[in-house]
């Protein structure tokens, strides 16, 4: 039987998961192979080969306990050292449990594993055909065969058939040394050979989600943490916070309906609300995220996305990229396309044209403001304005020379307070990640003005809005991903409909692409734009206007529109 063939869309198979040698003796050039693709290893040696219940820990503590018992051990029979095949007699079942990966003798794993391997890795340097049948009646993923099969209607050998092999291949009178074999290798065309035991024809893309609760109240939605309610907040917002990050659900049911692709999804928190990240260093971020990432990895993930606060804490991702085996992407290129799209289709249904007006991005020179700004310049020209607005000058007059060399023509304003532009703005894209700061007084702002919000926790608050009916405030645009997805949690909003970020992190599983994508805080307008022709060839879809956690209607914004003619006629009047 031979193994399905992989390419870079396969789960990474060793990386971070837990090993269990079974067992460690006479293996020690497996398990120290294995043991540089993950620190998380214990050894069944004790469990299987002297049925005691504790599973050793590490290499040392393994030669230590041999020594011990080496008078019980060369006591052991053949059978008990290699048992026949025959009923599984479990021992150390919950190491095996445990483990994601099982390496080592396949007639012990036969025997002494439990008889249920759901989703487990098997590493055996030889089997055969009937213990390919059993490990797939036990429900295990996968086989690797280490050995070679010495022949086409030859079974797989093992290590000690295929050095004797290889010894008969030397040159006569020599003596076989390690060299020796080396060197036959080097001429082999050998690799081990992966056999897919469920669901083989079907290629399942796997990416995960960093959230992370945006307040106290999102704590308590945890499964498990939704029992801590009676504790005060503030002292549940810090002792969360120290904890690691945790599984919260899967993400099933996403399909692209070009390709046929399908993909799974693993959602992961951070105890950390934003006030919590940001008083503290961005190091203690960066190695929660580092530990998310290495979970993913263990859980079969090829890419993660970094939700919210994650996003924005440091260097946006890149130290957190440089320190992972997977792919690491912000969302923000996905993000800034589907602002850009829900702004357009916002300031057209409120009546205004942002092509001949003007547009205030506020947060300009952050990772997402400033490819806001750059995109919006290209596609305006020298037909309307774009005014940029942050609290550092020498970086705002950086930004505007930019867009400049970008984009001849384009008409460019600065300013580090948003008050005095305002008031004339068709749009404006707000994309700060101020806590508790009144971003923009929207009293001063015209009737019928469209204010984008792109921040988390957002800028604009409920109650202020409330006070200008006449102006509409939407959140960036979420997502609608194809197929019946189901996100297993709630991540706050309609079933199907997903933040940009976590679409973009799903669509790039879609497609295959695993390498880091959005990292950094110069986002390439280009990637802005390839993620765009992604999202149309997937047939992903704009979820709708969204204001303060609820859609709106056409008629809904028909009223605002409506309140807003009037607000601009009275002011025509008194004017």
């Amino acid at each position: 039987m031979s193994g399905q063939a992989r390419n870079n869309r396969d789960p990474i198979i060793f990386g971070y998961k837990h090993v269990l040698m079974a067992p460690g003796l006479n293996h020690t050039g497996l398990s120290g192979a294995l043991a540089e693709q993950t620190p998380s290893m214990r050894y069944a040696d004790s469990a299987i080969l002297f049925d005691l219940p504790l599973a050793i820990p590490g290499q040392r503590v393994l030669k230590q306990a041999v020594r011990i018992g080496k008078d019980r051990l060369a006591s052991l029979s053949y059978t008990q050292l290699s048992p026949a095949p025959g009923e599984s007699t479990p021992r150390g079942d919950r190491d095996f449990q445990w483990a994601d990966v099982i390496a080592g003798d396949m007639a012990l794993i036969g025997r002494y594993a439990p008889y249920k391997l759901r989703g487990k890795s098997i590493v055996v340097e030889a089997l055969t055909d009937d213990d390919i049948a059993e490990l797939r009646a036990r429900d295990a993923e996968r086989i690797i065969v280490t050995m070679p099969s010495l022949g086409a209607e030859a079974p797989r050998s093992s290590a000690a058939v295929v050095e004797g092999v290889l010894a008969a291949l030397s040159p006569a009178g020599v003596k076989p040394s390690a060299e020796t074999y080396l060197n036959l290798l080097a001429d082999l065309e050998w690799q081990p050979e992966i056999i897919e035991l469920q669901h083989a024809d079907e290629q399942v893309n796997r990416f995960a989600f960093v959230i992370h609760p945006l307040s106290v109240k999102y704590i308590y939605k945890h499964p498990i943490l939704k029992y801590f309610k009676w504790m005060p907040d503030r002292a549940m917002e810090q002792m969360v916070a120290q904890v690691p990050p945790m599984y919260v659900s899967r993400i099933i049911g996403g399909q692209s309906p070009t390709t046929g692709q399908k993909i799974e999804g693993i959602l992961i928190t951070l105890g950390s609300t934003p006030r919590m990240m940001m008083t503290r260093p961005a190091g203690w971020t960066y190695r929660k995220l580092i530990h998310a990432a290495r979970l993913s990895e263990r859980m079969g993930a090829r890419i993660m996305g970094l939700g919210a606060f994650t996003s924005v804490v440091g260097d946006a991702g890149v130290t957190v990229a440089q320190k992972s085996d997977i792919g690491i992407t912000s969302g923000n290129s996905l993000t800034v396309a589907a602002t850009l799209e829900a702004a357009k289709q916002a300031v057209a249904k409120m009546g205004g044209r942002i092509d001949e007006g003007r547009v205030v991005v506020i947060g300009a020179t952050g990772s997402i403001g400033s490819v806001c700004a750059r995109l919006l310049a290209e596609w305006l020209g020298d037909r309307g304005e774009v005014v940029l607005i942050a609290p550092r000058p020498e970086r705002l007059i950086e930004l505007k020379r930019r867009i400049e060399e970008e984009t001849p023509g384009a008409r460019v304003s600065i300013g580090t307070s948003p008050d005095a532009f305002v008031g004339d703005a068709d749009l404006i894209v707000t994309t700060t990640s101020a806590m508790n700061k009144k971003v923009v007084n929207i009293d001063k702002v015209k009737p019928g003005c469209v204010i984008c919000d792109v921040a988390r926790p957002p800028d604009v608050k409920e109650e202020d809005a409330a006070r200008r009916p006449d102006v509409l405030v939407i959140e960036s645009g979420e997502i609608n991903i194809p197929g019946d997805i189901d996100f297993g949690f709630d991540i706050g909003l309609p079933p199907k409909t997903a933040y940009a970020c976590l679409a973009e992190t799903a669509l790039l599983a879609m497609e295959g692409k695993f390498d880091d994508y959005t990292i950094g805080r110069d986002i390439d307008t280009e990637r802005v734009k390839e993620i765009y022709r992604l999202f149309k060839k997937h047939e992903f879809q704009l979820a709708g206007l969204r204001s303060f956690d609820r859609y709106l209607s056409d008629e809904d914004i028909a009223r605002k529109r409506a309140l807003a003619d009037e607000m601009r006629i009275k002011q025509a009047i008194s004017s």
